[in-house]
């Protein structure tokens, strides 16, 4: 089996060195490339085309979300996991501008964050506790505006939507509802696609911004103990 490439941008030696320690142990990653700054990531990510990035914020030049920004539009095929000490507004509401798959805080273990890269590679989104929590509330509000008319959307496409904002994974979507995994892949992909979207964390707020999806109804449906906060492996 091919290892996942993957590539690390931080401004940090030490972290860089600790983050490719965990993740080479797995024997599943291949870290292809470092960078130091945001400039060098663009283009080291351009050059090396990573299946993952794990991204720093707070670097030299430009910024990780725009640093983010310019490789999910040059590498659209890249994730993006951004990997952070900082959990600034300004930052988390850009996430669906950007791209990224996932934002985490240092705070993580070294297994959280080997898992987080797993499943940023298999197109599934992460969030930290505290980001999820922070977006939602702020969301929160935002969905209690009149609903937008989402009748281009199936039905079923819109259950398929509402399981993934709150935690479930494919395959548990496809074991609640009855059917197989590929076609939940395909619920997912047509939804990306009306939405505009590449990832479940933009799908998911598009469809809060829209009005379709409320807290409320999120924390009534039955997800088999799973919580939207908390997506790791």
């Amino acid at each position: 089996m091919d290892k996942i490439s993957i590539m690390l941008a931080d401004d940090h030696v030490v972290v860089r060195e600790s983050i490719r320690r965990f993740l080479e142990d797995e024997d599943l990653f291949q870290v292809v490339g470092e960078a130091g700054d945001g400039e060098s990531a663009v283009h080291m990510a351009v050059t090396l085309k990573p299946r993952v990035v794990i991204m720093d914020i707070d670097m030299p030049g430009i910024n990780g979300i725009e640093a983010t920004r310019r490789i999910k539009k040059l590498c659209p095929e890249c994730s993006v996991l951004i990997l952070t000490a900082y959990d600034y507004e300004q930052y988390i509401f850009a996430l669906p501008e950007v791209g990224a798959s996932g934002y985490l805080l240092k705070d993580v273990s070294a297994r959280e964050l080997v898992n987080a890269a797993k499943a940023v590679y298999r197109g599934e989104s992460v969030l930290h506790p505290t980001i999820a929590g922070k977006l939602l509330r702020r969301l929160g509000s935002i969905g209690k505006q009149e609903p937008e008319n989402p009748d281009f959307l199936t039905d079923r496409e819109k259950e398929v939507l509402i399981l993934a904002a709150a935690g479930l994974k494919n395959k548990q979507i496809a074991k609640k509802l009855f059917v197989s995994v590929r076609t939940i892949e395909a619920h997912m992909s047509n939804v990306y696609s009306k939405l505009g979207v590449t990832s479940r964390t933009e799908a998911m707020l598009a469809a809060m911004k829209k009005g379709w999806i409320n807290l409320n109804e999120l924390n009534r449906r039955d997800t088999e103990g799973c919580s939207f906060s908390v997506t790791f492996g």
